[in-house]
């Protein structure tokens, strides 16, 4: 290992020539309290930025080991760390001048969830702390400006690393209500499933947001407030007892006039397989982790999925059982997201009438009556929900706004009145009794086939790069091909996509083989996670930058998407 005294001379040495030259710095180099690594340098000043890392030993970063002993506590003292090093670095950015990207400094910017991300790691044994970061190597042109990239690394950096990485600079209190709040956040998690339950929202929670394109919460938004029929209670090891809606295990059924609420409701259940920050205003919104949002999604590619269970004697004969398209339609892929949700291992399906297919989730009295059951290839949704959850075990919540036919089937259902939730259960069964019932199949749907296992593409032999490049949240575009995830709504940041993206990459590699099944490949990929993190599925560090752990039905939902899939 170099010395920080060894860099600063390099530097001054390569002052002036060509950019190339800033490639001798990579290597890893001893400063005072921490060690700096720089893992990748960019091959001009307008290309993306050098990959460089810090490295902080744990009784130098000296946080209490009861801070970080358990997953999720040291999940969330990552998280933190990370904010306050990016506020850090954000008053330095760009103050080292040049062209092109020269004195950028950036780290991940993480959202309202809390991640396990690679920007920041911290060894649970040792409490030693790694943190991931691009900077632009300053330049003239493309002449090396070697002064200003050692004003970076020599006065910007340390002052970020001291204060935001040393435990003595940062407040003891919060890091302490970070940590207990993790743990209240995990306890109501492992309570659910034991108290029959598949959601909990605390009383005072704020579901609105401050708009459509943030996730802040509202100022003034109005507080959540559980129906007394609806109320359970939980006793947290930090926070003492919380009350608040718990819903139960089946039917639920979330209705309201427009601008009530109801989606509101139902994107905070979406993303309570999350843990969020505290002053999110759904720190205490839990919703069982594997849960997923079906929607229909017009135009996605299918590969032999048993959509049997929903859809059968099509006309043209074409086999259901393993289902191809290239071009779906909205009752198909709906059926499709369902089937998928369920080989996912998904205990709750989460659904709003707006996003939905109409034929998938309903056929009227009136439509059986002029369109005989013999004459229809659907099997609407309504007929096999309670069959879901009796055979398989997954229930399902249901935003509807305009179609009753839900009541009649509903365990519960709640009615959102200016986001206030009323329980109307008895009211709305009552009413339901002057309607007919829709009829149901007689026999049970046979059981879904997850038999597939995909191949490897032929596409990818011999091909050591591999192009891969993140959209936003809305695809990953490997070499020419995009992987289109617009439509997995619990996708939710950009980071989760990338390493969506390294997870199709090491399948495609190692574990697409034709043999082992979708699930395996799955089960295979989140033990290679577990052992190596998500850096396991890279096959160098620069590319470790910006990563963060997508859950299994993302994973699922990613390799379904992907056109070239082949099984």
């Amino acid at each position: 290992m170099q010395t920080a005294a060894d860099l600063r001379n390099l530097l001054n040495k390569i002052d002036h020539r060509g950019y190339p030259a800033y490639k001798d710095t990579k290597g890893i180099y001893q400063f005072p309290g921490y060690v700096l690594s720089i893992d990748h340098v960019q091959g001009d000043p307008f290309a993306s930025p050098s990959k460089v890392s810090v490295f902080v030993k744990g009784r130098t970063a000296a946080f209490p080991k009861a801070l970080y002993e358990k997953d999720w506590q040291r999940i969330a003292l990552q998280d933190e760390l990370i904010r306050q090093f990016g506020r850090q670095v954000g008053q330095f950015a760009f103050k080292a001048k040049g062209s092109g990207k020269s004195g950028l400094i950036s780290v991940s910017r993480p959202g309202q969830e809390i991640l396990e991300r690679t920007c920041c790691q911290i060894d649970g044994t040792a409490g030693d702390v790694t943190v991931r970061m691009e900077i632009g190597f300053p330049a003239n042109g493309r002449t090396i400006n070697a002064r200003e990239l050692i004003k970076i690394l020599f006065e910007f950096l340390p002052v970020c690393v001291e204060k935001a990485l040393y435990y003595k600079n940062l407040r003891k209190d919060r890091l302490k209500e970070i940590a207990d709040l993790a743990e209240d956040q995990r306890y109501i998690r492992e309570q659910l499933d034991k108290r029959g339950l598949i959601a909990f929202i605390a009383n005072g929670s704020i579901l609105p947001r401050e708009s459509g394109v943030s996730d802040r919460p509202m100022k003034n938004g109005i507080a959540f407030r559980s129906p007394k029929e609806l109320e359970v209670s939980f006793d947290l090891p930090h926070k003492g007892t919380i009350i608040g809606m718990g819903i139960k295990k089946g039917i639920t059924l979330i209705v309201g006039g427009g601008y009530h609420g109801k989606s509101t409701l139902l994107k905070a259940l979406e993303l309570g397989v999350y843990d969020h920050i505290a002053g999110d205003g759904r720190e205490y919104v839990i919703t069982d982790s594997t849960a997923v949002k079906i929607r229909a999604e017009d135009g996605r590619s299918i590969e032999k999925t048993d959509i049997s269970m929903f859809i059968n004697d099509l006309p043209n004969g074409k086999d259901t059982v393993g289902f191809c398209t290239e071009d779906a339609s909205g009752s198909t892929s709906q059926a499709a997201n369902v089937v998928e949700a369920m080989e996912a291992g998904s205990r709750l399906l989460l659904i709003d009438e707006d996003t939905s297919a109409t034929n998938f989730m309903i056929r009227d009295e009136l439509m059986q009556r002029v369109i005989h059951r013999d004459m229809e290839p659907i099997t609407p949704f309504i007929e096999r929900i309670r069959e879901l959850y009796s055979e398989y075990g997954i229930s399902t919540i249901i935003v509807a706004g305009s179609s009753g036919a839900y009541f009649h089937i509903a365990d519960s259902i709640v009615q959102m009145e200016r986001y206030i939730p009323k329980d109307i259960t008895q009211r709305a069964k009552k009413e339901a009794e002057q309607f007919p019932v829709l009829s149901v199949p007689e026999e049970k749907a046979k059981v879904p086939v997850f038999s597939r296992c995909p191949k490897a593409n032929t596409a990818w032999k011999g091909q050591e790069r591999i192009k891969m490049k993140t959209l936003g949240k809305e695809a990953v575009q490997i070499n020419r091909e995009s992987i289109d995830l617009r439509y997995v709504e619990q996708i939710t940041d950009s980071e989760q996509v990338t390493a969506l993206g390294y997870c199709m990459r090491y399948a495609q590699k190692y574990l697409f083989d034709g043999k082992r099944t979708m699930r395996e490949v799955v089960a295979e990929l989140e033990k290679k996670i577990q052992k190596d993190a998500l850096a396991g599925l890279c096959g160098n560090s620069s590319s470790i930058t910006g990563m963060a752990m997508p859950r299994a039905q993302e994973i699922f939902a990613c390799f379904n998407r992907y056109r070239g899939l082949k099984v």
